[in-house]
């Protein structure tokens, strides 16, 4: 059992009101929960170790879902999913119970008005914390804090209106991070305001702990890393790749980085003292972080200029990045693999009957093999290589998304633009 599911099914334990929940708590059990955008670590892995099926996958259960781009999160049993309500200026979030897709509980709230031609709805994941609290930020900026359990509404923030910051073209997509180094957790977002690029929120009440930086924000999520012995907030912004002091915000390293779209959505790639960034017309840099007196600076390892992440995050496996890079015109979406330590293309799916998408599609790492969710929706089961590309199996299991899977005990929770489904994968 993860942490997460261990703190939170004792709090749910607490509160049951009777011995027929508590039982069903214990049958089901919480391991391996995905409580976060790109999973537990914010890299897209996961434990689950996934073997080739045959004659396509079934659907466990399926549930009707609005607008949104938003990834559904897992965590204690429960599918958390956040989504735009048909003809209102309104976002919902549903909990799902994860066996059965049973509704535990649905709450809906206003918001400002949000239109644009690529979807409505919300595009930030949500966040279940150790404790139990669900965080969810809308396409408008509305944060909101939640019990994951009962769906009570903790608190309330409007990023933009607070802090003077404007809206994205796309609206707003980085997804909120969980941050734990003392006795007061956080919850930090990316802001884009002037002298509150990033924001740390007390996550008990949503107050503002620490603001910094004055850099747009873009569209790409910040992560938590462990670099030489020290945490570091790592964060993309519309101008640069920054390293900051998670507990005070102060920036201790940048790298100018900026996309001529103003279009940055790919999350950093974090593997040891190295961070993989890219966009779609920046290309790819590879920098490590390193330490000069007590300076800390960004040494460029290698450039490639043609490697065109779009809003797909790259995955690491054996040392190789497996990457769906993109290119606007016509749109396509094309997976590589990479070498990571020199950037040289391996190998490339680039071909008529070969692309996984127009834009995007989905990398997640189980165990030893990847998952390649297309854009339209076709599940791969692929086998990790630098000589070349080797399919396992494939299936057909939602309709066209952008939305990333989230993996628990081999059951795949996917989102397409209808409805959420539950695809149970084989196991060895």
């Amino acid at each position: 059992m993860t942490n997460h599911g261990r703190i939170f099914a004792g709090r749910m334990c607490r509160q049951c009101a009777s011995g027929i929940i508590l039982l069903g708590l214990l049958v089901y059990g919480f391991a391996g929960d995905w409580p976060q955008w790109l999973g537990p670590k914010r890299n897209a892995t996961a434990p689950d170790r996934v073997v080739p099926w045959k004659n396509g996958l079934p659907t466990l259960w399926r549930h009707p879902v609005g607008e949104g781009h938003s990834s559904p999160v897992i965590a204690a049993g429960r599918v958390f999913v956040h989504a735009k309500v048909p003809d209102h200026e309104q976002e919902e979030v549903v909990a799902l119970h994860l066996k059965t897709g049973k509704v535990l509980w649905r709450q809906v709230y206003d918001r400002p008005k949000f239109e644009n031609p690529f979807g409505n709805g919300p595009r930030s994941t949500p966040l279940v914390s150790p404790d139990g609290k669900l965080f969810t930020l809308g396409a408008s900026g509305i944060l909101c804090a939640w019990d994951a359990m009962t769906g009570k509404l903790l608190w309330r923030k409007d990023i933009l209106s607070d802090y003077k910051a404007k809206n994205l073209f796309f609206g707003v997509s980085s997804s909120p991070l969980w941050v734990n180094l003392g006795d007061k957790p956080l919850v930090i977002v990316m802001v884009g305001a002037p002298e509150a690029s990033l924001v740390a929120l007390d996550a008990a009440n949503g107050e503002t702990v620490w603001k910094s930086g004055s850099d747009a924000a873009s569209y790409s999520s910040p992560v938590l890393a462990e670099i030489g012995g020290r945490q570091f907030l790592i964060a993309l912004t519309a101008q640069h790749l920054v390293a900051a002091e998670p507990d005070t915000g102060q920036w201790l390293a940048t790298f100018p980085f900026v996309d001529k779209l103003s279009e940055t959505a790919s999350t950093p790639v974090v593997v040891g003292d190295q961070v993989f960034i890219s966009s779609i017309t920046g290309g790819s840099v590879l920098l490590r972080l390193q330490s000069q007196g007590d300076k800390w600076t960004w040494q460029e390892v290698w450039r490639h200029p043609q490697l065109h992440c779009y809003f797909s995050t790259p995955v690491v496996a054996n040392k190789h990045l497996y990457l769906v890079t993109g290119q606007l015109l016509p749109p396509l979406a094309v997976l590589r693999c990479v070498d990571w330590a020199s950037g040289k293309i391996l190998w490339s799916r680039d071909g008529a009957g070969q692309w996984v998408g127009k834009y995007h599609a989905s990398l997640l790492l189980a165990d030893d093999k990847l998952l390649v969710l297309q854009e339209d929706g076709t599940l791969l089961l692929l086998e990790p290589s630098p000589e070349g590309y080797k399919e396992l199996a494939r299936a057909s299991v939602c309709g066209q998304t952008w939305a990333h899977p989230a993996l628990s005990d081999h059951l795949l929770v996917v989102r397409d633009a209808k409805e959420v489904r539950c695809i149970p994968l084989p196991k060895p």
